[in-house]
């Protein structure tokens, strides 16, 4: 009796479990501690600018569809985390409109102009950054300093939401909550004048490493916490959202040559702590680089990509022509994920390399 031959159908065999709005809700469940923290040292002016981006973002994505005669998308989650990211990389006191043509660019021009979600080719709410920070480079370089809302400094609700609206025509009651640099400005600024890394970070700035660490440092929302951004990335690294490869390779790549020039001259290169926890580079590393439409695809890929928007961060900011770096070096290797996908094939079983 000759035995039932096997058949195979056509894979996939099992659903995985995961889904496009599944994956979009974990970010956004990840981000929201760190978003939370952002509200709670800068008071009630950034939560409503989280509010007005993820709304214009919202609106632009129903709009976008509409003129393409295609079906909604909004219950992917996908613009609402893309309106959350480009809050997390803007001033705390960002005006409305600012805010509201972000949301814009990032949703039309950053993704609907490539075809939409899994087509474009950067990631949206950076390239929104970017484009704001070369178009309004005062609005985006004026930080406020930390007014929690639990202090004397905070901010009522209706003062929060006079400085978005009024601002950059800030009254001058409100100027006094404004301050004019992160703490990467002024190290910049200060080496720049021939002052020591000490002397850049002790003056009237500071900088102190457990509050950057717990969130209490002049910043955008994405650079109040980065205890709180770091266990965020471990959920998606838990739920598997995101793999290890492009996190720790980002990292790496900003940390090697920040060991390298702090040990060579420690008394123009900030160390290696300053660079990791100050800026946006916890932020870039876990939930921005891990794009997955602008990320490589194999592992091998992923490293290089990494590295090399860790690279390009460290020589931004250390010698670029802006302070942080971690927005153009993630959207110029975004531009290189073709090149890298296509050097880091893997080698099909039984042929040679």
């Amino acid at each position: 009796m000759s035995p039932t031959p096997l058949l195979i159908p056509s894979s996939p065999h099992m659903h995985g479990g995961s889904s496009i709005p599944a994956i979009m809700k974990a970010v956004i469940w990840a981000l929201l501690p760190a978003a939370a923290m952002g509200v709670m040292v800068f008071g009630w002016s950034a939560l409503f600018v989280i509010l007005i981006t993820v709304l214009a973002c919202v609106i632009t994505e129903r709009l976008a569809n509409a003129i393409r005669q295609r079906p909604s998308t909004l219950n992917d989650q996908s613009a609402a985390l893309t309106g959350l990211l480009l809050a997390m990389t803007l001033p705390p006191n960002s005006p409305w409109w600012m805010c509201a043509v972000g949301g814009f660019f990032a949703i039309l021009i950053g993704k609907h102009l490539y075809g939409g979600l899994g087509y474009n080719m950067f990631n949206p709410a950076l390239i929104a950054r970017v484009f704001l920070l070369v178009s309004f480079p005062v609005q985006m370089t004026t930080w406020p300093a930390p007014a929690p809302l639990l202090s004397e400094q905070a901010l009522s609700i209706s003062e929060g939401l006079a400085m978005i609206i009024s601002a950059p025509f800030n009254t001058p009651e409100l100027l006094d909550a404004i301050a004019t640099a992160t703490p990467l400005g002024q190290y910049r600024t200060e080496v720049s004048l021939g002052h020591t890394v000490r002397e850049a970070l002790g003056g009237s700035y500071g900088f102190d490493l457990f509050a950057a660490v717990g969130g209490m440092i002049k910043g955008s929302l994405g650079e109040t916490s980065a205890l709180l951004l770091t266990l965020g990335g471990i959920y998606l690294l838990r739920k598997r959202v995101i793999s290890w490869h492009i996190p720790i390779s980002m990292l790496v790549g900003t940390l090697l040559p920040a060991i390298v020039f702090w040990y060579i001259n420690p008394a123009k290169y900030a160390d290696p702590l300053f660079h990791l926890v100050t800026g946006g580079l916890i932020l870039g590393a876990f939930f921005m680089a891990t794009d997955m439409v602008t990320s490589p695809v194999t592992p091998k890929g992923q490293l290089f990509f990494g590295f090399g928007c860790g690279l390009l961060t460290y020589l931004i900011r250390t010698w670029g022509g802006y302070p942080e770096g971690v927005s153009f070096a993630i959207v110029i290797m975004n531009a290189a994920v073709p090149l890298i996908d296509q050097y880091s094939r893997p080698v099909i079983y039984g042929k040679a390399k």
